[in-house]
């Protein structure tokens, strides 16, 4: 990581970092905008005063809304990839996208619609996985932080939960990111199974926690600063919506 870090720096400037930024934002915008807002649909329509969802109805219904969100944002995660993975191409190989609308439109124009999609599958279920072992684990470790420690429903609680399900997420996620970014970036298209073998002869078993370190450098973050966010912003809803703390409660 460190290596990549100064490669970046060396040949393209501190600027070289934030190469995708503009895809990165719209994809948050259309991928964590659908899955979130599924997710919070769901659980709040199946939540009562008295009763709330059980953890296997929270992973089905992280599973949902992570696939749609997986769909939602697949062009911009293309985009991000490839804007990413410039850096590491030689010059006459770049695709040198000034942005993500110029991406969009370049993409569609040379390669076609359908290249917006390119890795949708493994694109959803990486989704499928991100939501359910990010969304559902931090539910799932915020109820039994409540109900076995002396925490309260505060700031310590939400920063402990999110810490662990960032773990959790980056864990299970890795192999499905490195198959995801290898479609992306392919200059020819290849079906999955096809890249699984090469990749597994080339690299056996190791290429599936390939980039751990900073995948959590990235997403552990990355997920504490979103859940510590989300519980203050529901916290606000509540009170200016006027419903009661057990209503709309995990």
């Amino acid at each position: 990581m460190f290596n990549t870090f100064v490669h970046i720096l060396r040949h393209d400037s501190f600027l070289g970092l934030y190469s995708g930024l503009s895809a990165s934002l719209l994809r948050q915008l259309t991928y964590s905008t659908t899955r979130f807002g599924v997710y919070e649909e769901l659980k709040s329509s199946t939540t009562t005063v008295r009763t709330s969802p059980s953890f296997p109805s929270l992973i089905a219904m992280a599973s949902t809304s992570g696939f749609l969100g997986g769909v939602a944002g697949n062009p911009a995660d293309v985009l991000n990839v490839r804007m990413q993975h410039d850096a590491a191409l030689p010059s006459a190989s770049r695709r040198n996208y000034k942005n993500a609308i110029d991406g969009l439109v370049r993409m569609t124009r040379e390669e076609g619609w359908r290249s917006l999609f390119r890795g949708v599958l493994p694109n959803s279920m990486r989704a499928v996985l991100m939501t359910a072992s990010q969304l559902a684990s931090y539910d799932g470790f915020k109820r039994l932080i409540l109900s076995h420690t002396p925490l309260d429903d505060n700031l310590s609680t939400h920063f402990s939960a999110s810490f662990l399900a960032g773990f959790v997420a980056t864990t299970i996620c890795s192999p499905v990111d490195v198959i995801k970014t290898r479609v992306m970036s392919a200059k020819e298209s290849k079906s999955v199974r096809a890249l699984l073998l090469n990749v597994y002869r080339a690299e056996g078993v190791a290429w599936m926690f390939r980039g751990w370190v900073p995948s959590f450098v990235r997403l552990g973050p990355h997920t504490i600063a979103t859940f510590l966010f989300l519980e203050q912003h529901k916290k606000l809803y509540r009170r200016f919506g006027g419903f009661t703390e057990g209503q709309h409660a995990l």
